[in-house]
């Protein structure tokens, strides 16, 4: 790269990394370049991003942004995943871990919070933010059936009440 490439690269990672809400630093010697694919289409899928870059230039993206404070991370061939969604790069890059031993994920960070590895893997536990919204969405409709049952059951058993007479004056 020269060095208006690099200038180049450098600002649009940190503003890339500047709208993120998570981000994930793993080591990733050793894994073969359809292990990597498998990996970025993964994280993709998830609505993330990977990139692989000279650690010098990530800790120069990282000036000036909420995340400077995990420069310490880049030691050796790593690379970010990185998401808005605070689930979806942890739980894909965690997943895609658990099946391959070669990456190793070393931390990252939720803001301005710093991640340990157990931290990502915790985070990727969690539900997405789409299936928190779900069960948000069910909660709030569940009490409105409930109400509309109540409500309409009164009218039911006087329509029960009605039918059952009308039998009843039928059969005498």
């Amino acid at each position: 790269m020269e060095r208006a490439e690099k200038h180049e690269f450098v600002t649009a990672l940190n503003s890339e990394l500047a709208d993120t809400g998570v981000v994930v630093v793993a080591h990733y010697a050793g894994l073969s370049v359809s292990q990597m694919t498998a990996l970025r289409t993964s994280v993709r899928d998830a609505g993330g991003s990977v990139k692989v870059a000279k650690n010098r230039l990530v800790k120069l993206a990282l000036q000036g942004t909420e995340l400077e404070h995990i420069n310490d991370l880049f030691t050796g061939p790593t690379l970010i995943a990185y998401s808005e969604d605070p689930v979806a790069a942890p739980k894909a890059v965690a997943d895609f871990a658990k099946a391959n031993e070669k990456l190793v994920i070393l931390g990252g960070a939720l803001g301005s919070t710093n991640l340990n590895p157990d931290g990502v893997k915790s985070l990727a536990t969690m539900p997405s933010l789409d299936e928190l919204r779900a069960k948000l969405v069910g909660m709030i409709q569940t009490p409105a059936s409930r109400i509309a049952q109540v409500v309409n059951a009164p009218a039911g058993q006087v329509a029960r009440v009605f039918g059952a007479y009308a039998k009843k004056d039928e059969a005498a």
